[in-house]
């Protein structure tokens, strides 16, 4: 615990442009990460700028290894927390600030099992490989950069985990039992800029169909012409799982999800926008940009939208339908593309060692494949492993899993000592 409040109270804020991040907090935090884990530090390492770290434990076999990321950045902080957001104070029974949960929780759990395990004398089955990106949170180069040295030594995993799901409650209406899941894939991202231009001038001589009008439309258009719905293989795996939980007359409508996927589409379209979401590629308007002063018509106005690609869709296919979709007058111009990822087997040995593990460690929940809507490092260790995983051992309450990205970020202390036991189970019962 004390080694998550230390890393919590380094405030590691990455920014897209490397110039602005202030290299101080990383530098703190890594040497505050030796002093904790100091057997850990006396493992293979190889750095990976700026500020990540690569970690190789040798095995006793020469089998496929595994890699377990995490990152070691965190996103800004805003207004209305409760307790200060770098200050890791206890309250209530959890830890209290930015990174908790996304996600220092995760790299203290692995390096707390890993520290434990070297205590002990133990050696893996196979090499393990830690990777703590610092650039995940404004999409940088230290994952990919990762990548790029495990490929040069040959290692080609049998599996990755990254952070993703999690031991997650009040996940699904109807379903009182929690969710662990397991993303054996994750949307594409893809952000673009809707920008309409004009002469602008003053704003006591308003021309019709000016600038912030058309993009007013453009966005209204956007927001009413969703691309269709469709629920992927995961999804309908995730929906079959839950059959026992619900209601006795809807189990078998779900225990038949592959042959009912149109109308198990309908019903999460309607059940939310965490529902919702997993049925279809998303399009949220982040960013308005216009007129520098109150009386100026702006020449030219932007809207930012940030695009979460679903599996079975393409970023081609998707920039066509906004284009469409916006129409003559809103230029559309990408600012990042990404693909969904592969979709990972979950009918396989090392998902089924991760659903195992899960299922003793919390025998009250339901263990499931789904589709991860949000971002991770993880999707570039798809070039060089078929199998991965993102998923996070620790309990979250529907009111946690809201102040990832926000307000009032906190885990449970028992949550994180049960997440890393967890670990540890994995890293001893890995197959030789």
């Amino acid at each position: 615990m004390l080694a998550l409040q230390a890393l919590v109270r380094h405030p590691t804020v990455a920014d897209r442009d490397p110039a602005r991040t202030d290299p101080a907090p990383f530098t703190a935090l890594r040497a505050t990460l030796a002093e904790h884990f100091p057997r850990l530090h006396d493992l293979e390492l190889t750095d990976v700028e700026p500020h990540a770290l690569l970690v190789r434990w040798p095995g006793r076999t020469p089998g496929d290894p595994v890699v377990l990321m995490a990152h070691l950045d965190v996103v800004p902080v805003e207004d209305g927390w409760t307790h200060p957001p770098f200050a890791a104070e206890i309250h209530d029974g959890a830890v209290w600030g930015r990174g908790t949960l996304d996600d220092k929780g995760s790299v203290v759990g692995i390096c707390a099992a890993v520290e434990e395990l070297l205590a002990e004398g133990f050696v893996p089955s196979r090499d393990v490989w830690l990777s703590f990106g610092s650039t995940e949170e404004v999409s940088g180069t230290t994952a990919v950069d990762a990548v790029a040295q495990l490929r040069s030594r040959g290692v080609t995993p049998w599996f990755v985990l990254d952070e993703g799901g999690a031991v997650a409650s009040g996940a699904f209406p109807m379903v009182t039992a929690p969710l662990a899941v397991v993303g054996v894939t994750e949307k594409g991202v893809t952000s673009v800029e809707l920008v309409a231009e004009g002469a602008g001038g003053h704003a006591s001589t308003p021309a019709a169909n000016g600038p912030t009008a058309r993009l007013a439309r453009a966005i209204t258009a956007l927001e009413r012409s969703p691309l269709p719905a469709r629920a992927p293989a995961p999804t309908l795996e995730l929906l079959r799982r839950l059959g026992p939980q619900l209601p006795a007359p809807l189990r078998p409508l779900l225990a038949r999800a592959d042959r009912l996927a149109p109308v198990l589409t309908r019903v999460l379209r309607a059940a939310g926008a965490e529902a919702a979401a997993m049925v279809r590629t998303t399009a949220a308007v982040t960013t308005l940009s216009g007129s520098p002063a109150l009386n100026v018509i702006a020449s030219s106005a932007r809207a930012g939208v940030n695009l979460r690609v679903m599996v079975g869709d393409t970023v081609d296919g998707v920039l066509a339908h906004v284009r469409e979709v916006v129409g003559d007058g809103v230029r559309v111009e990408v600012v990042e593309r990404n693909e969904p990822s592969p979709v990972s087997p979950w009918d396989d040995d090392a998902f089924r060692l991760l659903e195992r593990i899960t299922t003793e460690e919390f025998p009250d929940a339901v263990p499931t494949p789904y589709v991860m809507m949000a971002a991770t490092d993880a999707r570039f260790f798809t070039a060089i492993s078929e199998r991965v995983y993102r998923f996070t051992p620790f309990r979250m309450t529907r009111e946690q899993r809201a102040t990832i990205h926000a307000a009032d970020e906190r885990i449970g202390v028992q949550d994180l000592l049960d997440g890393v036991r967890w670990y540890r189970r994995l890293l001893e019962e890995l197959p030789a």
